[in-house]
């Protein structure tokens, strides 16, 4: 059984076992009964990596022993190996080929914190967003089909992945189509059942094993000769199944259900796996792993272990924690709770909705004080968009707590459910705009592109703390749909007006008057640009609202200034600056406009300012782009 860690180690381990395992040919010449050693290794080089750069590592922990013997029994990388949700895969990257540069995870021109394509042929299918894994393998299994190959597909689904209607709707056409491929549900406590125990493990043995299920085929094409005999017979089984394991949803979809079993016993992960491997049609494996196995604080507290920051270095007197510096105010989504709260005791038709992110958006609080008015829908954002739509056209104010790349999820709802009927939701977008070391996938890099083109849509985008509540407030109080757009992390420590008062709206505000460079910024950039406006002398706008947009200031500001520069942390084709473009060519005010934002190109990740640097959208970069700018003009 796996060695249980109480710290994170902070030099290498030793890991002989593992030095002879860089890829999946060498880890299926080591016998089985090394196995075991191999998987505390892998552990504990795990925690030790983990340490040092920081990551998600909970899940992780959780499928030691199940990567072993994926990566065993099954021929990788021919046969196709999917990882959902992503996270899960920092011990399926140790053992293919990337032991050595996993010190480089998250960082800059370093290994990706989730599986993708390019870094390894072993990543068979990118993953960032949850719950694609069984359509992906689905499409996979049927390419083999079609080229006559043998190749398999495995699925391994987890951490409440399943939770989403994508993956039924995969489940469903799977078995329509008798695909031959393996699902595997992660099962760690984050999603169903806790069915576990020796006769589960024994019966996982006897109904994956190649004699049941030739008994299985030949008591069908006896029976099948009898009118409905084999369909009675089918009914039994089932039923006598179900009575024994909790899989009669997935043998109802057509699935050969097998489970659940100890996902950290190795042996009965070997031998099941080696059972399923060669059976035809979809097969369904439940495991029920506990994740942060093997290290005690996360067994303890699987959620606050979810991910870490990486160790600082020891001092004399500091104990050996990982620590974050201390942040100069508030989150961005602290003082989203705290509005919350403030609101929902004023306005009792206040309810909260998220998918599945109840810490990260900062729901804690008001799912402890007002639980009946919580709604934790699990990662279904398309169900959570159509809830708050539902409840919107019962009188209910709705506020959907979504981040941005997970909001694209649900677009259609959005558009369909909400903006068509212009019901009043209130979107609270975090994470808007470059994320850091989770990458592309989890940046929010479009939200503005997409949102300003709904009509109907109040769009508006905070500066400080302070604008955000003041934001809040104006949407909730909007008839209609309303997005408040807001970045991970902290904000300049503005203060924060304790009261729920609205902004007026479409209506920016003159920060710093100038002359001749006026820069318009929507969002946090706000500081940077003043700082520019120091040395340029320009003139700084918080515009505040993307939709609608200000367009009397900016006629104003077209007027007295020779550029206008607009600055925004989204997409910058089809974004806030975009908007400034189609009001100056409608109203013919032919005046030069220099759009700073993302480019068009996906950001990959780093360290959130040399993101930002590479972007030009740092103190430097935005200088250096309007001073050639204005050469061009003086020209």
């Amino acid at each position: 059984m796996p060695t249980t860690f109480h710290e994170i180690p902070r030099t290498r381990p030793l890991t002989p076992l593992l030095d002879r395992a860089n890829t999946p040919d060498e880890l299926r010449r080591l016998g089985e009964a090394e196995l075991e050693t191999l998987a505390n290794e892998l552990r504990q080089y795990l925690l030790y990596t983990v340490g040092q750069t920081g990551g998600h590592f909970g899940a992780g922990l959780g499928v030691i022993e199940l990567t072993v013997a994926l990566h065993y029994v099954f021929d990788t990388p021919d046969d196709r190996l999917l990882w959902d949700v992503g996270h899960q895969a920092y011990p399926h990257k140790i053992l293919t080929g990337r032991r050595e540069r996993m010190a480089s995870l998250r960082q800059k021109d370093g290994i990706a914190a989730f599986p993708r394509r390019s870094e390894s042929e072993y990543d068979t299918f990118g993953v960032g967003h949850s719950s694609t894994s069984i359509s992906a393998a689905l499409g996979m299994a049927i390419a083999a089909r079609l080229q006559g190959s043998k190749r398999k597909a495995v699925a391994v689904i987890g951490d409440g992945a399943l939770t989403a209607g994508m993956a039924f709707e995969a489940l469903n056409h799977a078995s329509d189509v008798n695909a031959n491929m393996l699902v595997i549900l992660n099962d760690n406590d984050m999603s169903i059942s806790k069915n576990v125990g020796g006769l589960s493990n024994y019966l996982a043995k006897i109904l994956s094993s190649r004699t049941y299920a030739s008994m299985r085929e030949g008591s069908k094409k006896v029976l099948s000769r009898l009118p409905g005999a084999w369909e009675i017979a089918r009914k039994t089984e089932e039923h006598a199944k179900g009575m024994l394991v909790p899989g009669t949803l997935f043998e109802e979809l057509g699935w050969n259900y097998i489970g659940p079993i100890d996902g950290h016993d190795l042996p009965t992960l070997l031998a099941t796996l080696r059972n399923m491997r060669d059976l035809e049609g979809p097969q369904f494996l439940h495991v029920i792993t506990q994740k942060g196995k093997g290290f005690a604080p996360a067994e303890a507290d699987p959620i606050g272990y979810h991910a870490i920051t990486k160790l600082e270095p020891l001092k004399a007197d500091a104990a050996p924690l990982a620590s974050q510096k201390r942040a100069a105010g508030p989150k961005y989504s602290n003082v989203f709770g705290q509005w919350l709260c403030d609101m929902a005791a004023q306005d009792k038709r206040l309810v909260g909705i998220t998918p599945a992110m109840k810490e990260g958006s900062d729901l804690v609080a008001f799912s402890e004080r007002y639980p009946e008015r919580y709604f934790d829908v699990a990662i279904a954002e398309q169900h959570a968009v159509t809830l708050a739509a539902g409840m919107a056209c019962e009188g209910v104010k709705p506020v959907v707590a979504i981040y941005s790349t997970f909001l694209q999820r649900a677009y259609d709802q959005l558009i369909h459910d909400v903006a068509v009927q212009h019901l009043d939701v209130l979107f609270a977008i975090d994470r808007a705009g470059l994320v850091g070391e989770d990458g592309p996938t989890h940046a929010g890099s479009f939200d503005l592109s997409y949102l300003r083109c709904i009509p109907g849509m109040l769009l508006m985008t905070p500066s400080d703390e302070n604008e955000l509540r003041r934001m809040l407030t104006t949407g909730y109080l909007f008839d209609g749909p309303a997005a408040v757009r807001y970045p991970r992390g902290s904000g300049p420590n503005a203060a924060i007006e304790p009261g729920l008062q609205p902004l007026e709206i479409g209506k920016g505000v003159i920060r710093r008057p100038g002359s001749k460079v006026a820069l318009l910024v929507f969002g946090v950039q706000l500081a940077e640009a003043l700082q520019v406006a120091e040395k340029l002398d320009a003139t700084v706008v918080d515009m505040r609202f993307v939709k609608p947009l200000d367009e009397a200031l900016v006629r104003d500001l077209a007027a007295d200034h020779a550029l206008l520069v607009s600055i925004e942390e989204n997409s910058v084709m089809g974004g806030a600056g975009s908007a400034l473009g189609e009001f100056l060519a409608r109203e013919n005010l032919l005046k030069p406009l220099l759009q700073l934002g993302l480019p068009d190109y996906y950001v990959e990740h780093a360290k959130p300012a040399q993101m930002l640097a590479e972007c030009g959208l740092d103190v430097a970069g935005i200088e250096a782009a309007v001073r050639q700018r204005l050469e061009t003009i003086q020209a």
